[in-house]
């Protein structure tokens, strides 16, 4: 395992209870990741991902809570308070062959439906329903796009290359021009 292929999903909030649950605050889409892959890794600042088995996953007041096999008491769940959570991208399941992460898109070339080039998309910003693309121009300017799929003409990560069909207006907003 590279330390490349690793993806930040979420951050050890603090531990929870005498087991050594860990209360987490979870950034990808599903929790359910947790299970489904073999193992999961934390991290502290300056430190080297250490390799765990996630054994149980429960919700508790609008938190989740995830037991590793590894961890077995408040003491050691203590040590890991702040550490980030990262997965292996390569163990990622793909529902389908089109299906695209998040983390793919990154630094894509994005293109407006007319062909004409807009900017780089730099970042993501969740929503409960989606996410909000940050794509800057070569100005500079963040453009802030809403990543719905009657926007979205085309995506090919391979390429880096997304194509874009904004809202009427929108581009208005940032840079004076449809």
């Amino acid at each position: 395992m590279a330390a490349k292929d690793l993806l930040t999903c979420g951050k050890v909030v603090k531990p929870h209870g005498l087991k050594g649950e860990l209360c987490i605050i979870w950034h990808a889409d599903s929790p359910l990741l947790l299970q489904e892959t073999g193992k999961i890794y934390l991290r502290m600042p300056a430190e080297r991902p250490r390799a765990f088995r996630p054994e149980a996953l429960r919700e508790h007041r609008n938190r989740l809570l995830l037991q590793l096999e590894q961890i077995t008491g408040r003491d050691e769940a203590e040590k890991w308070r702040g550490a980030e959570i990262l997965v292996d991208a390569r163990e990622l399941p793909r529902e389908d062959e089109d299906e695209v992460y998040l983390y793919e898109l990154l630094g894509c070339r994005v293109y407006l439906d007319s062909g004409k080039y807009l900017g780089l998309l730099q970042g993501f910003v969740p929503q409960k329903n989606g996410e909000i693309w940050q794509i800057v121009d070569e100005k500079g300017t963040e453009i802030l796009f809403p990543a719905e799929d009657d926007f979205i003409v085309h995506l090919d990560p391979g390429a880096k290359k997304a194509v874009i069909s904004p809202p009427e207006g929108l581009l208005d907003l940032y840079i004076g021009q449809g």
